[in-house]
């Protein structure tokens, strides 16, 4: 799954994705030069169920983010710049808070609001620039037969374009699960999932859960598939170049209990409708990526394609639940190990053995 970061110039964008992603590559999405790097998901259960299997490693679900040109109206009226974008699962906008004389907003003053709002009526006007063009098709196509597909294409898309006109994004249209598949095939820019990434200077830092809320309540308070997270991008940064216990005191002089990158992690993975179904050995303790509401039998299939076609069962216990029993062993005896079958939607922190043929 990948998340674009996008921003207007000089926000703190590129330093986000250098500090999320460390090492990172060149990579072409269409005829759009970007950078890629992956972000290891923050997982505190791993931890727990490793200090009990003593595996011989650790592995962490995984985000790819990809860094994009800075957004403007001459980016998304580039072909090879929307074409990038329309591969990205979702959108992850850097918003600026922070004030700095050196390094000036590009509209000459603080106003994340005003930026975001732009930045969403630009993503509106380049999908109906889209929708116009297919709704014209679709006219001709339905002048030379009748087509019941056709018909149905063409009222989603109609009203599509009357919320696009009524300056709605498309992640706000409320559809069936089918209309809604329908209509992401057209990879709508404004349809995507949309995570605010709040980025704050340094002496908001200890306000950063107060602001951040303040936001998710107030001006970007009751948007469809949004999220909204806040950093600074200047803690981070020196965050980065801290050991382990260090970073830990420096938080906690911001009064703070973890850094804003993994929260921006884990908003991404919950913002993409992901969860982590986990499995423990003494070889390996693995985090494995999986959407919301995913079945047993697929959840088997995500850890290797011959457990899905081989399914027999799956034995079920809670991360927890397994850490407080000392394992396996002692989940069955204290009968918290559950026979699951195929149907059995897995729940975020299920811990699966499966039994296969």
């Amino acid at each position: 799954m990948r998340t674009a970061i996008i921003g207007l110039p000089r926000v703190g964008k590129t330093s986000l994705f250098t500090i999320l992603t460390g090492p990172h590559k060149q990579a072409r999405l269409g005829t759009l030069e970007a950078r890629i790097g992956v972000a290891r998901v923050p997982d505190s259960r791993l931890e727990a169920l490793a200090r009990i299997f003593q595996p011989q490693r650790v592995t962490y679900a995984t985000i790819e983010y990809v860094d994009f040109p800075s957004i403007s109206r001459e980016a998304l009226r580039d072909p090879g710049y929307l074409a990038g974008l329309r591969l990205a699962d979702a959108l992850a906008h850097v918003l600026r808070l922070f004030a700095s004389e050196t390094v000036p907003h590009e509209k000459g003053s603080i106003d994340p609001l005003r930026d975001a709002a732009d930045v969403e009526t630009e993503l509106i006007l380049s999908d109906l620039m889209v929708l116009e063009k297919r709704l014209e098709r679709l006219e001709k196509d339905r002048k030379k037969m009748k087509s019941a597909e056709l018909d149905q294409e063409f009222h989603l898309l109609e009203q599509a374009r009357a919320a696009l006109e009524a300056s709605k994004p498309l992640r706000a249209l409320e559809l069936a699960p089918e209309e809604e598949k329908r209509l992401r095939g057209f990879q709508f820019l404004s349809q995507k999932p949309l995570l605010y990434v709040l980025n704050l200077g340094e002496a908001d830092a200890p306000r950063l859960h107060q602001i951040e809320d303040e936001f998710r309540q107030g001006p970007l308070a009751a948007q469809p598939r949004t999220a909204v997270t806040a950093i600074c991008g200047k803690v981070e940064a020196e965050l980065a170049e801290l050991a382990p216990e260090e970073a830990r005191e420096y938080l906690e002089s911001f009064g703070l209990e973890e850094s804003g990158l993994e929260r921006l992690i884990r908003a991404t993975y919950s913002l993409l409708g992901l969860m982590s179904v986990l499995t423990g050995s003494e070889t390996e303790v693995r985090a494995w990526t999986i959407p919301r509401h995913t079945p047993a039998l697929k959840a088997a299939g995500a850890i290797h394609t011959d457990f899905e076609k081989k399914f027999i069962r799956a034995e079920v216990v809670n991360w927890k639940d397994l850490v407080e029993s000392g394992g396996f062993a002692g989940a069955r005896e204290r009968g918290l190990l559950r026979i699951e079958g195929k149907d059995y939607i897995v729940q975020d922190g299920d811990v699966l053995f499966i039994r296969h043929g």
